[in-house]
């Protein structure tokens, strides 16, 4: 049960809606409160060492349970254990593998900066992943609509943003519960995929994945959709069919961003 840290209100809905009436009456979170359940506590000391032996810090990884106290140690990890570049949204088949991209011109380019909290990103990918998943501390609460209705704002010709009528909001949030576990995994009911915990699941299917596609490639000869901005971004920098260059997306997310001009990719 969250409950709010000025008040006292209790929401059994979970954390979204005791977050909603902080945004809304100024009121603040219990000042110590677990990262990951209702737990809060009346020292550092206290919800830290709860977090340790529970396993729950803010920061997990999408492919195991394991969850880590900063960004950073979530992202060592995935490359070490599980091969995967998350700032570029892939997966390599070994440690050589991954390393040889690290080492690449991909994170050679100069960084593109979150406009809200400063946060430092080498691909223009990263910084979509870190604002469309509601990992930014100073604007947690953008999520995938939010940013689509940005990008439609600064692609009338919709180069990229797909002219769905009648859209508003895809706002429906999923979130599976202890029946999702098979006896094996906790399996997705669309895909059928199998995850190691609940939390994984859960961050698959609020992810995009199962949702209406929103974008589509500008190159005439390619046109493939995708449910988020980072997946599109993802797949020109990769330059997979020659729609734009790499330098040419980096540049477009800077101007975007920082509201000089409207997509253009030339």
């Amino acid at each position: 049960m969250f409950e709010c840290g000025d008040c006292g209100k209790e929401f059994p809905a979970g954390w979204q809606a005791r977050d909603k009436h902080c945004r809304l009456t100024g009121h603040s979170r219990p000042e110590f409160e677990c990262d990951r359940c209702d737990a809060w506590f009346r020292s550092e000391r206290a919800r830290w060492q709860h977090m340790e032996a529970k396993n729950h810090f803010f920061w997990g990884c999408n492919d195991c349970n394991e969850t880590w106290p900063t960004e950073v140690q979530r992202e060592n990890h995935e490359i070490d254990e599980h091969c995967y570049c998350r700032e570029c949204d892939r997966y390599f088949s070994s440690d050589n593998g991954i390393q040889m991209h690290l080492r690449s011109r991909v994170h050679r380019v100069d960084s593109v900066l979150c406009p809200f909290c400063q946060a430092s990103y080498t691909t223009a990918t990263g910084l979509v992943h870190h604002l469309e998943r509601g990992s930014c501390p100073r604007a947690p609460f953008i999520d995938r609509d939010d940013i689509y209705r940005f990008v439609r704002s600064k692609d009338p010709n919709g180069l990229i943003s797909k002219k769905l009528l009648g859209w508003e909001y895809d706002s429906v949030k999923y979130e599976a519960t202890s029946r999702a576990w098979n006896g094996q995994a906790y399996g997705c009911y669309f895909c059928h995929k199998a995850f190691d915990s609940l939390v994984a699941l859960n961050s698959h299917l609020n992810s995009g994945t199962h949702r209406q596609s929103l974008y589509h490639c500008p190159k005439a000869s390619c046109r493939k959709d995708f449910t988020t901005l980072a997946a599109i971004i993802n797949h020109l920098e990769s330059e997979s069919c020659g729609a734009v260059r790499f330098d040419t997306v980096q540049q477009n997310i800077r101007d975007i961003i920082s509201g000089n001009r409207m997509i253009g990719f030339r």
